[in-house]
């Protein structure tokens, strides 16, 4: 303990030097929990440095506080990629789950049995089969027609007479249409398979999910 000289009294330490002191402390400790960081170059030999260069932050680092305890590892550019990487996909299917628990929601909620979906099925089936049948009507006139023109045309041919260009002109309007009504009963006939396959698909994960309940 620090006496006074003159008055021989304990000597204490007052509010300011206390402050004062903390502060030292404080600048003295600042520099000594700096981070650097550590690097190889391509000779092999160590480096040691306060800030990364930028040539070493696509290969990665060790980064460290002053007593030389590695506090983190910096990436390198191809981790950063693959980590981004794996990131979209854990997302993606995270999307997908949350889409499946939406879909299975609407599922349960629309019908209460199977026979409901069947029924379902039914109506969406009977849309495709009305379009057939009527593109199959349309189309045996048209393919009369479509005889018939080419019969005049053939006749105009041996007869060596020119083909007017409104009977060309007419000839092929209907072919094209005997071609959008083949087309249309092809494009019905897949929609129906399509139909199918999504029913029988709901109809079975109606099945699971009336099982999972029980």
């Amino acid at each position: 303990m620090q006496t006074d000289s003159m008055k021989c009294r304990p000597w204490r330490a007052t509010v300011r030097n206390t402050a004062f002191s903390l502060a030292l402390l404080a600048a003295c400790a600042g520099p000594a929990q700096a981070q650097m960081y550590r690097w190889v170059d391509g000779n092999g030999r160590v480096h040691y440095s306060d800030t990364l260069p930028e040539n070493y932050q696509k290969s990665g680092a060790t980064e460290m506080n002053k007593q030389g305890l590695v506090i983190r590892r910096t990436q390198s550019e191809a981790e950063r990629k693959a980590e981004a990487e794996r990131e979209a996909e854990q997302l993606k299917i995270d999307r997908q789950q949350a889409e499946q628990v939406r879909l299975d929601r609407a599922l349960m909620s629309t019908y209460t049995t199977e026979a409901e979906i069947d029924l379902a099925r039914d109506r969406a089936l009977e849309h495709h089969k009305l379009a057939i049948l009527g593109a199959e009507t349309r189309a045996k006139a048209v393919d009369v027609n479509l005889a018939e023109l080419r019969k005049r045309i053939a006749n105009f041919e041996r007869a060596g007479r020119p083909i007017s260009p409104d009977l060309q002109k007419q000839l092929t309007l209907v072919h094209k249409e005997s071609l959008d009504l083949k087309r249309t009963i092809l494009n019905n006939e897949e929609a129906m398979v399509q139909v199918r396959e999504k029913y029988e698909a709901d109809k079975l994960r109606f099945r699971q999910l009336s099982s999972a309940k029980r």
